[in-house]
């Protein structure tokens, strides 16, 4: 039981033990509860209702309801429905006996070599996180982030202490996984998304979803969130604060992102600590978009038709037998437009945030078994292609804003054999959104012709 709750915030009905057994364990002092949702006094006088699980305290996302279980009209917040519901009558309980700790015979199995530039920030990122001091790893798509990862993160677990990699994306976390369980062995690692399930034992490495520590409550002696700018973590102040609740008392938080924003720099506040990368691992600049318009193609494909320069794009990747990822800014444009793709080639597929055979479709673009994917934003991040041509069909969108368009960029060109990918933004009138992204990348580049003598650009 203790392996189980020990660092988790969880329904009391949904325990893995009978109900006299967790009520022994309450009675004993080994096991606290809270209610599900508590209300809360303001300081006017008035009240308002609080989720214990997800922090939401927005009047917006609680709903009530004639209870069976308490007789009585109750509350349920519909933030972490999806979670399993939590009503005012319901309890959630979490450990408060003796903490176990993990063992700390993990051993570091990488074998690659760090830049110089991958060498400094992680001995920086080590001594913040062992000094309790937040940092920032501000490092550019492609700087090779997961490595600079691998030191830091063993030096914790070899010393006892549980860490949690969070990221706001399922993807990042199936992409994460694999490489830390190759990277560190001999200890307990859980990969925990939608859908994962719980993980066996007490995981001393928890690679998450940020949504997942919602059932987390002082778990983490560190929690690095990598992908700190993106959606919805970026948008969900819900999900920031499940963060620090995940964290320990005395526990450390460190941001991992190409793109910082002011709220992030602002999280990390003035004790923070900060390690910047201006220069992917291979030394070569970032792929720098070519902005290309692609007037009326919403028109055009209402009636049945592919935009030329886009079926010219496509056709090219296909004669050259280059991977290719292109992005929609919805997802009835996309399935509206792979039918035409499907003239071009039967193998594209299209892929989006609830798509049931996305991790088969990305898998089977890695693999070379399919030529090319349609995907929303939802792959902007966390994958790893080599020879991965990009194309933005509708960049004057609003989803596609300075930190996507970044990060769509990143994609390509991230292998040292094939450093430079095709970026195009396909627009309907520029933005200042777009022009904000090759701005940026323009002046990294610059930044790695200072830092370790690029050709310039």
């Amino acid at each position: 039981m203790q392996k189980f709750l020990q660092g988790r915030i969880w329904l009391r009905e949904l325990l893995p033990v009978g109900k006299e057994e967790a009520g022994d364990l309450i009675r004993e002092g080994l096991i606290g509860t809270v209610p599900g949702v508590a209300t809360i006094r303001k300081w006017h006088g008035g009240t308002h209702s609080r989720c214990s699980r997800c922090l939401t305290e927005d009047a917006r996302h609680f709903h009530a309801f004639n209870c069976r279980k308490c007789g009585k009209v109750c509350r349920y917040c519909r933030h972490c429905l999806n979670m399993g519901r939590v009503a005012e009558c319901d309890e959630l309980v979490y450990w408060c006996g003796p903490e176990r700790r993990t063992a700390c015979n993990a051993v570091l199995t990488w074998e690659g070599r760090l830049t110089p530039l991958q060498e400094r920030a992680a001995g920086e990122l080590e001594e913040s996180l062992l000094d309790g001091k937040p940092h920032l790893l501000h490092a550019v798509c492609g700087a090779g982030k997961t490595e600079i990862l691998f030191r830091p993160v063993h030096r914790l677990l070899s010393e006892g202490k549980r860490v949690c990699i969070a990221t706001p994306r399922t993807d990042v976390v199936l992409e994460l996984l694999p490489r830390f369980e190759k990277a560190i062995g001999g200890t307990v690692i859980h990969g925990l998304y939608g859908g994962s399930g719980n993980g066996e034992g007490l995981a001393g490495l928890v690679i998450a979803t940020t949504h997942q520590l919602y059932r987390f409550r002082e778990a983490f002696d560190a929690v690095i969130v990598d992908e700190a700018d993106a959606f919805p973590y970026s948008f969900d102040r819900t999900l920031r604060l499940a963060v620090r609740k995940a964290l320990k008392p005395g526990g450390v938080l460190a941001v991992v992102t190409a793109t910082p924003s002011p709220a992030i720099l602002s999280e990390i506040g003035r004790e923070g600590r900060r390690s910047v990368i201006p220069v992917r691992f291979h030394g070569h600049p970032l792929p720098v978009p070519r902005i290309v318009p692609l007037f009326g193609y919403r028109k055009r494909i209402s009636a049945g038709k592919m935009p030329e320069r886009l079926k010219a794009w496509t056709e090219e990747r296909l004669k050259r037998k280059e991977p290719f990822l292109i992005f929609f800014p919805s997802v009835p444009l996309m399935e509206q437009c792979l039918p035409l793709f499907s003239h071009l080639d039967a193998g594209i597929g299209a892929v989006h945030a609830t798509h049931p055979d996305r991790r088969d479709l990305v898998m089977a673009l890695r693999e070379g078994r399919i030529p090319g994917l349609l995907t929303t934003t939802i792959l902007e991040r966390g994958i790893t292609i080599p020879r991965l041509q990009i194309a933005v069909a509708g960049s004057e969108n609003v989803v596609f804003d300075r930190s996507a368009i970044i990060q769509i960029s990143g994609r390509a060109g991230r292998s040292p054999e094939h450093p430079d990918g095709d970026v195009v933004l396909f627009h309907h009138g520029v933005t200042p959104e777009m022009d904000a992204a090759v701005r940026e990348i323009r002046r990294l580049n610059r930044e790695g012709v200072k830092t370790i003598g690029l050709p310039a650009l």
